[in-house]
C-alpha cells in the first residue's frame, strides 16, 4: 500500500533538482511545474508552459531517482497530461 505523501514533499524534490515552479502572476501561469494533492497518498504534477511532454518526463526521472513511483496520465475527457506520484 502507498505511504502518505504531501505535495510539499514533491515540490521539495523537484526544486532541489533545479526545476522551477509555476506561479500565477499577471493573469497567467509562469512556465514550470505545479503540484496538486489528490488524496492522502497521491500527488499530481503538471507542467505549465511549452514542452509539456519533455518536462513531465524530466520531472518523472528526478522523482523516480529519489524513490517515488510515477505514472504518466492524461486527465479524463482528453484533458491535460500529468504525472501521478506515489511512494511505496
Amino acid at each position: 500500500m502507498a505511504q502518505r505523501l504531501k505535495a510539499r514533499a514533491v515540490d521539495d524534490v523537484l526544486g532541489a533538482a533545479g526545476h522551477s515552479s509555476s506561479e500565477f502572476e499577471g493573469g497567467d501561469w509562469d512556465p514550470g511545474y505545479r503540484t496538486a494533492q489528490n488524496g492522502p497518498r497521491t500527488v499530481h504534477v503538471f507542467h505549465d508552459g511549452p514542452g509539456e511532454e519533455k518536462q513531465l518526463t524530466a520531472y518523472a526521472k528526478d522523482l523516480q531517482e529519489t524513490g517515488y513511483t510515477v505514472q504518466h496520465e492524461q486527465q479524463p475527457g482528453g484533458g491535460r497530461h500529468r504525472l501521478v506520484v506515489n511512494r511505496h
